[in-house]
């Protein structure tokens, strides 16, 4: 009987040893299955001044006005963007389980992806993944990585994440350069309307095009701002004086200033990096005018 029972024990500390060793395995697994850096695409060579404003920018290498990811992410933006993609952003661990299951229902019954269910988190994995295929087994490996990029990064960091590498038509990348190619400016210098309509363009980049897409942007647009107005995110105000205000038309061309301090930072081998210099564009660009006048 004491026999049975010590091959009964050993079976078991057996079966125990095997399962343990298994779920070390699939943790050491998912803990060095996120990719660092999770992007390694090329970035444009990027020069500002004391206070950061755009002084003259060289495309990256792959064709794409794409600048260096960015750590600050401008409220108008933030908000705009989680109330049109993930007003749960900052309450999930990487996916939202009742979008989540109910898109995996519906592209069960349909057998193809009709409906994401991603979360901004899962949008990062998916965007730092370019060029893999949408399946539903895709799908897990998003939500798997999300979670586990969950617990390295902070929310605030995934979102900036995003902002710096969506698509916003085109050859443009990041919000940065599209706040420049749309609007001529720094992001945080937008209004809520180009906020907003910044926000939905990563979800279908091509309406940023003139014609006929005009009218599907403008229309996403002031439904977010709708919703920001219902969300008590902006005032009836607010709302209406963003809704009257017109889409963004031809791309501004990206400041010129200082195209001999490009090719020094190039050269210097600050190539794809934003660099900072003592110059202030304000005071620069008066006296640049100030020289001009005096020689005509």
């Amino acid at each position: 009987m004491f026999a049975l029972k010590e091959k009964i024990l050993k079976y078991f500390n057996k079966k125990r040893s095997i399962i343990a060793g298994v779920l070390l395995v699939l943790f050491l697994v998912f803990w060095f299955s996120l990719p660092s850096p999770l992007f390694k695409t090329p970035t444009s060579t990027v020069i500002e001044d004391i206070n950061g404003n755009l002084l003259g920018a060289k495309i990256a290498g792959d064709g794409q006005w794409r600048f260096a990811n960015n750590n600050k992410v401008p409220e108008k933006f933030e908000k705009s963007i989680i109330y049109f993609e993930d007003e749960y952003f900052y309450y999930h661990l990487g996916f939202n389980p009742i979008s989540f299951g109910r898109a995996i229902i519906q592209n069960i019954k349909s057998r193809k992806i009709e409906s994401g269910g991603s979360t901004l988190s899962m949008q990062v994995i998916r965007l730092s993944r370019n060029g893999k295929s949408r399946t539903i087994f895709e799908k897990i490996v998003e939500v798997i990585l999300a979670t586990r990029m969950e617990l390295t990064y902070s929310k605030k960091e995934i979102l900036a994440l995003y902002a710096s590498n969506a698509p916003f038509g085109g050859n443009v990348v990041g919000l940065d350069a599209a706040s420049w190619r749309y609007f001529g400016r720094n992001p945080d210098k937008l209004s809520w309307a180009e906020s907003a309509t910044l926000a939905v363009l990563p979800n279908a980049p091509s309406l940023i095009f003139p014609g006929k897409n005009q009218k599907k942007l403008l229309l996403k647009r002031n439904r977010l701002l709708d919703k920001l107005n219902k969300e008590k995110v902006i005032d009836d105000a607010t709302c209406e004086l963003a809704k009257s205000e017109p889409l963004p038309g031809k791309p501004y061309p990206l400041p010129h200033f200082a195209p001999h301090l490009i090719d020094l930072a190039i050269k210097d081998g600050y190539s794809g990096q934003r660099t900072k210099t003592t110059i202030n564009f304000d005071l620069q660009n008066r006296i640049n005018e100030i020289v001009e006048a005096h020689h005509q």
